[in-house]
């Protein structure tokens, strides 16, 4: 893997996705996130070729991604994790964990996140501001809406990591956005303007920008999401049920995967974006012999 520096003693780890670290000095560092557990050998390695230790982790939230290390780390280098309380409920238990994975089985949820479960060492405040861990200072921004505690961290060289906040340039194709609420995760996105005095902004899947450039992303992630939820609109013309919705969203954007747990992801994103839309006034609901049809609003 690859360290990358971005400003001072800010730099991205270049794994599947971009893990900040901020150096404390020539020896320890502050993880922004943990990563992937598969990279957990090549993220330590890559540490230990800089002479690097990690000294505390401060996770944006708990998706598989993002924190499957953090209880790795935290044993074996008896380091501080930071985690919002939301997003340390959901590692207490593998049944919590079943939340982010809800269309999984119990046993699948193990097998794909056993990794996760830890108890943080540090719980964040619900408000913004600044909170030292390890000696250092960051800023919190608390952005919902991906998940349910998520948060963006500014580091002390004034370096915003917005997590899974924003899409970077390079996911503006995207075919399904995540987002547990799609509305809250807008609404999130345009807070992010209030920090437009960061010299540059970290987006973990995976660019870094100046901070001048951050509007026109946050104004592109924003017609992004709302070009998905109109193409899946116009989708249901007629009263549909779920499954229906799910054939014909995977058929219009070639999501014909042959993989089950893969068509799992794609209901559930697909789901989100119907409610989305429910919430938004452009579907209504009705039911058939037990089961719930989607249809256009105007035709309720």
């Amino acid at each position: 893997m690859k360290l990358t520096q971005v400003k001072g003693s800010t730099w991205v780890l270049e794994a599947n996705e971009l893990i900040p670290l901020y150096l404390l000095d020539d020896r320890r560092c502050v993880l922004l996130d943990s990563g992937l557990a598969k990279e957990r050998e090549e993220i330590e390695k890559t540490l230990l070729e800089a002479g690097l230790e990690p000294a505390g982790i401060l996770c944006s939230h708990a998706h598989v991604d993002h924190c499957a290390n953090n209880r790795y780390f935290q044993e074996k280098y008896h380091l501080p994790v930071a985690l919002t309380a939301p997003e340390a409920g959901m590692c207490s238990s593998i049944l919590n964990l079943k939340c982010y994975r809800l269309l999984v089985s119990p046993d699948a949820a193990e097998q794909e996140m056993s990794e996760m479960v830890h108890v943080p060492d540090l719980i964040l405040p619900p408000v913004d501001g600044p909170i030292r861990l390890a000696g250092a200072m960051f800023r919190i921004l608390h952005t919902p809406g991906h998940s349910s505690g998520h948060i963006c961290a500014v580091t002390p060289d004034n370096v915003c990591y917005t997590g899974d906040a924003l899409m970077s340039q390079a996911l503006l194709d995207a075919k399904l956005p995540y987002g547990l609420s799609i509305q809250l995760a807008m609404e999130s996105r345009e807070r992010l303007r209030e920090l437009e005095d960061c010299d540059f902004f970290i987006m973990a899947h995976k660019g870094v920008c100046a901070g001048r450039e951050i509007g026109p992303l946050i104004d592109a992630n924003q017609e992004l999401v709302r070009r998905r939820a109109g193409e899946i609109r116009d989708l249901i013309t007629e009263p549909m049920d779920f499954s229906q919705i799910c054939r014909a969203v995977c058929t219009r954007f070639s999501l014909l995967t042959r993989r089950p747990r893969r068509a799992l992801y794609y209901e559930r994103n697909i789901r989100l974006f119907v409610e989305y839309l429910m919430d938004q006034g452009e579907l209504g609901m009705e039911t058939r012999q037990g089961t719930a049809f989607y249809l256009p609003s105007k035709k309720i």
